[in-house]
């Protein structure tokens, strides 16, 4: 009895130590349940893809970031890779006028290269096609034409120079020693005729109709005092016409041709303020869709350079004006 006795005893100590084993496994289950848990995080394939795309658009964000200050003032490309801007021109001159503007171009990484064309058909042609990305060959009023009567999508994003028309003679020194009845030689096509009238009117000399814009004839003159008469000749012949003459309006290009130095031989002096708008004014153009493209402004800024004024100052000799503001 005493043994059978005992052993309850054993059995009921074990039983009271496996209370106080598993009362303390669950105080600490409940210690352990007030550390930080790491969630898990489960996403779905739809989530996934969000998550791809948002990656990709905020590249391409770094990418565009990355391009706009790549394309600043200093660095017009990546990877030391440059730039090259194709310009459509008419004949060598541009070569002269262009090569200080090429020159600080090329210090950015920005190539312009000229592309010659042998007739003025062709710039424009060849700017609508994509095949060059810039022109300047041409003035407003041949631009605008061409945009009426051929469609091109083509604007004008700077003015360059204005080729001027001065008055030249080999008998006077000044147009006030006119005479009544004396000759004036003056380009006869359209649109040098108009000019020409536009310069005399601009001397003083007549008054033309007002409602002609800058295209008037010669029978467009509505005041004549001293009664000059108009002797009309191809453009090029007008020069060799001067000691036959009083005097002769002359295309700024032709005088040079001829020997004549525009700043120094003209006896009076065109300027654009003798013309209703700025039609004979050349320009740079674009097409329309390209016409705000960064680059595009460093270029012309570039052209707008004391540099290139210097060029058609002494290489010109007044032939051509500039006509941008500083």
């Amino acid at each position: 009895m005493q043994e059978e006795g005992k052993k309850r005893k054993e059995r009921k100590g074990r039983r009271e130590k496996e209370k106080k084993k598993k009362g303390r496994e669950s105080q600490n289950e409940i210690k352990n349940s007030n550390l930080k848990i790491e969630p898990k995080i489960y996403l779905s394939e739809r989530g996934i893809v969000n998550i791809m795309k948002f990656v990709k658009i905020f590249s391409v964000l770094l990418v565009a970031i990355a391009a706009t200050f790549a394309f600043g003032d200093s660095a017009w490309s990546a990877d030391g890779e440059r730039t090259k801007v194709k310009v459509g021109v008419t004949g060598e001159i541009y070569q002269d006028i262009w090569e200080p503007a090429i020159k600080e171009l090329a210090a950015e990484g920005i190539d312009v290269e000229l592309i010659s064309f042998s007739d003025y058909t062709l710039p424009n042609a060849a700017l609508d096609a994509g095949e060059i990305d810039l022109n300047t060959f041409q003035h407003y009023n041949y631009l605008n034409n061409e945009v009426k009567t051929k469609g091109y999508k083509i604007t004008a994003i700077a003015d360059t120079f204005l080729a001027s028309m001065s008055v030249y003679s080999k008998k006077i020194k000044n147009l006030s020693e006119l005479k009544e009845g004396d000759k004036i030689a003056i380009p006869n096509d359209v649109i040098n005729t108009g000019r020409a009238l536009l310069v005399l009117q601009g001397a003083g000399i007549i008054k033309v109709d007002p409602g002609k814009g800058n295209t008037p004839e010669t029978t467009d003159v509505t005041s004549n005092p001293l009664k000059i008469e108009f002797v009309p000749v191809d453009a090029a012949q007008v020069p060799s016409l001067l000691p036959d003459v009083a005097a002769g309006v002359v295309n700024g290009g032709y005088a040079v041709d001829f020997g004549l130095n525009p700043s120094k031989d003209a006896i009076f002096y065109d300027d654009l303020s003798f013309y209703k708008d700025k039609g004979y004014v050349n320009i740079v153009a674009a097409r329309s869709a390209d016409k705000d493209r960064e680059i595009f402004k460093r270029i012309v800024k570039a052209f707008h350079s004391d540099g290139v004024k210097r060029v058609l100052a002494d290489k010109f000799k007044g032939s051509l004006l500039p006509v941008w503001e500083d």
